[in-house]
Parts: C-alpha cells; sequence; structure tokens
C-alpha cells in the first residue's frame, strides 16, 4: 500500500491517540477517586506529596511541580544521574541501579506516614521505581503508581518485583510494550507514555479540586497574570522549608 502523502497519516494518529486518552481516562476513573482521596487527606494532615520518576518519566515529575494550577504541596523526588539530559545511556543504568530509590529518599527526608509518593515509571520494572515504592510503603505511605502492566509483563524483569505490584493505587496508562504507537500495526514511533502520564495527573487533580473545600487544596496561579506571584506567595512560605526546590 503506498504511503498517504497528505496530512491524513498525522490524523488518524490523532484520532488514535485520542481513542487511547479517552479509554485511559474512562478504565481509571474510580482509581482516579481513590487517589485524589489520598492526596487530599495527605494534604489536609500538612504531609508532601512526593512524586518521582526515572528517564523521560521524569516528564511527569516536572508537570507535577511548580506548575501553574498544580498542587503546591508537591515535592519532587530528583537525581541528576536519572535525567537522560545528564547522559542519556548513564541514566538508564542508574535507574537499573540497587539502592539508589533508598538514597533519594533519604536525602529528601521522606517522612512515610500521611506522606504520599507518586511514582511515574512506563514499565515499573527497574529497582528505582519499584525500591521507591517498597520503601515508601514500608514507612507506612501511600504509593499512587502511574505506569503500565502491560507494558512491564513485556519487558525483561531486572526487579524482585514490579512498581504496580508495591502500590497501593495503579493508575494504568493502558501503554504498549516498547512505548511506540504508530503505525499501529507494527508500531515503531510516536510513544504514548508522557502524554497517558500527564492526563491522569491532571485528572487526579480534577477529582481532588471536586472532592476539597477551596481552603484544602494549596495550588499554584501562573506567574505571568496579574498578583499571580502575591497569590502564591503563602504557599512559597509554607512549603518552601521542607521543599528545597522551590528555592
Amino acid at each position: 500500500m503506498p504511503h498517504r502523502t497528505d496530512a491524513g497519516t498525522t490524523l488518524d494518529h490523532t484520532e488514535h491517540t485520542l481513542r487511547h486518552l479517552r479509554e485511559v481516562a474512562r478504565l481509571n476513573a474510580e482509581r482516579i477517586t481513590t487517589a485524589a482521596t489520598r492526596v487530599l487527606d495527605c494534604v489536609r494532615a500538612d504531609g508532601l506529596v512526593h512524586t518521582a520518576g526515572a528517564g523521560h518519566s521524569l516528564a511527569g515529575v516536572l508537570e507535577s511541580f511548580y506548575r501553574a494550577g498544580g498542587l503546591a504541596a508537591v515535592r519532587p523526588l530528583y537525581h541528576p544521574d536519572l535525567l537522560p539530559l545528564h547522559g542519556a545511556t548513564s541514566s538508564t543504568a542508574a535507574e537499573r541501579t540497587p539502592g539508589l530509590a533508598e538514597r533519594v529518599l533519604a536525602e529528601a527526608d521522606f517522612r512515610g506516614g500521611t506522606d504520599v509518593l507518586v511514582v511515574f515509571s512506563n514499565s515499573g520494572i527497574n529497582p528505582y521505581p519499584v525500591e521507591l515504592a517498597a520503601t515508601a510503603r514500608a514507612a507506612g505511605s501511600t504509593v499512587i503508581a502511574v505506569t503500565s502492566p502491560t507494558a512491564a509483563a513485556a519487558a525483561p524483569p531486572r526487579a524482585a518485583s514490579t512498581l504496580a505490584a508495591q502500590a497501593d493505587v495503579v493508575l494504568d496508562t493502558l501503554v504498549p510494550g516498547g512505548d511506540a504507537s504508530h503505525p499501529p500495526a507494527e508500531p515503531v514511533t510516536a510513544p504514548l507514555s508522557s502524554l497517558a502520564n500527564v492526563l491522569l495527573w491532571n485528572q487526579l487533580l480534577v477529582r481532588a479540586h471536586e472532592l476539597a473545600e477551596a481552603a484544602d487544596l494549596p495550588l499554584w496561579r501562573s506567574s505571568n497574570v496579574p498578583d499571580g506571584d502575591e497569590a502564591n506567595r503563602a504557599h512559597l512560605e509554607r512549603y518552601q522549608p521542607r521543599i528545597p526546590a522551590l528555592g
């Protein structure tokens, strides 16, 4: 069959992607309510929502932190070795390194208990996301995984468990093994996981907003709108002592 030379192929892909995201939203509706309730309980108890990921899943962490319309009580868990911009192949090696998760949590003064951990990981089969979840659960925290059990089943195991198995709430991105989505029959390009991560995080925020009283959910305002900086000042005063990245 000849390749299409007009905009039809990209429009087809757009529709395919939108169908996927609609199915993600439909499948996770009840789980989103559970996750949002846990996050809201955490914020009401003056806890922090720690968000974590490695490689391109760090895009989900960035989306969750200091973002216009985002939750102010978020502490990003980050280690430079995990970011591909600091070294592509070395970031892959870091995610597969046992023990790194415990060091990152310790450096972040992770308290467990009322704090919540959200881990973004497409397959969730490497030691870093698995050990993050296991350590946080052992400390008494709720663990929310944004991951794809389908992708995990297609990946070679590299840890004793998976992120999904260690989580209290699994938000399923439905991403296939390998992440690519085009062409549908034999996908080789157009990864889906980042889009699904952002959708699920925004769904969590929307549901938390619906469940919360106004004072219960501290949300950032854009600093590029009138009075935005002033609106954010109270959040900075409240959270910056516990979230150094807000400095």
